[in-house]
């Protein structure tokens, strides 16, 4: 899939933004994430990925509040809109934006889907579907953990959106969907210097996560133990999924993910906030500067 995804990783950039608060079902909220597209835009930033489980018409308010802009769904669960649902929505975004929204798929979580069965195989299936339909394979990115979903998400997508992930993760992806298709991990970010207070506001996030077996079973396979998993996580499994500390320090971590084999990072801020639906904008700004 390489000659699809070599576009795609000229569009999407080198960094993007991962945010729960960029898309929401409140019509009132539509104005408050436009103007924050638009400044992500004017910062530098080349995507804005949809966290949680978002759908093609919420990246709609950011593509008309911006001209360059990729939005991206991270993820579009697949047990919650049909094959051609998503391509009628894909279809409608690409005739007003062409070429800028990137249908990022996802088989969610046993414990989040009532009808989760045999996940794999209904991927393809929903695959299938959507080539149907006509959805560009090079426009659609899977959120890809296992061997044999970073092989589909080679074969038959533009590449992978792996989530909480690490550097020894990232190189193993690269290895299995080769140099073409676009490799682009979601990697969380702390700006605090203070060890203690930010190995605290990481845990506080991660916690949730590791009560979903398909983060925990991915952790395993990379060396991780039981042990890393209680209490939030061990210190040696937040260092290992967080970029934390002062500039410099955060600036190290995403070098050791490009060196691993990222050709794009969708960088989440992780702040002490209860609410995630909250834009971090200053922090936004800290980071496109660090990131020059």
């Amino acid at each position: 899939m390489s000659d699809t995804a070599a576009p795609l990783k000229q569009t999407v950039g080198r960094y993007g933004v991962w945010s729960t608060g960029l898309r929401s079902e409140d019509p009132a909220r539509h104005g408050e994430i436009a103007e924050a597209a638009a400044e992500l835009e004017e910062l530098g930033y080349g995507t804005a990925w949809l966290g949680g489980s978002s759908a093609p018409y919420n990246a709609a308010p950011l593509l008309a509040a911006t001209s360059r802009l990729a939005v991206g769904t991270s993820i579009q669960s697949i047990w919650q809109h049909e094959a051609d649902a998503s391509a009628a929505g894909f279809a409608e975004l690409e005739a007003a934006h062409p070429g800028r929204f990137v249908l990022g798929l996802g088989v969610s979580h046993a414990k989040l889907a009532e009808q989760y069965r045999r996940p794999y195989s209904a991927l393809v299936s929903y695959l299938d579907g959507l080539d149907a339909a006509k959805v560009p394979a090079g426009r659609r990115v899977l959120a890809a953990l296992g061997p044999r979903t970073l092989e589909l998400s080679r074969d038959r997508a533009a590449g992978a959106v792996p989530y909480l992930v690490t550097t020894e993760h990232t190189a193993k992806a690269r290895e299995i969907l080769g140099a073409g298709p676009l490799l682009a991990p979601e990697l969380k970010v702390v700006l605090d210097d203070d060890p203690a207070r930010a190995r605290a506001t990481a845990r506080d996030y991660l916690a949730s996560y590791l009560q979903l077996p398909n983060y925990t079973n991915n952790f395993l396979r990379l060396g991780f133990t039981e042990d890393d998993l209680r209490d939030g996580g061990s210190d040696r499994l937040i260092d290992a999924v967080y970029a934390w500390g002062d500039e410099n320090r955060v600036r190290a971590r995403i070098e050791e993910f490009q060196s691993a084999g990222a050709d794009h990072l969708a960088l989440q801020i992780i702040t002490d906030t209860k609410n995630h639906d909250t834009l971090p904008r200053p922090e936004w700004r800290r980071l496109a500067a660090l990131l020059g």
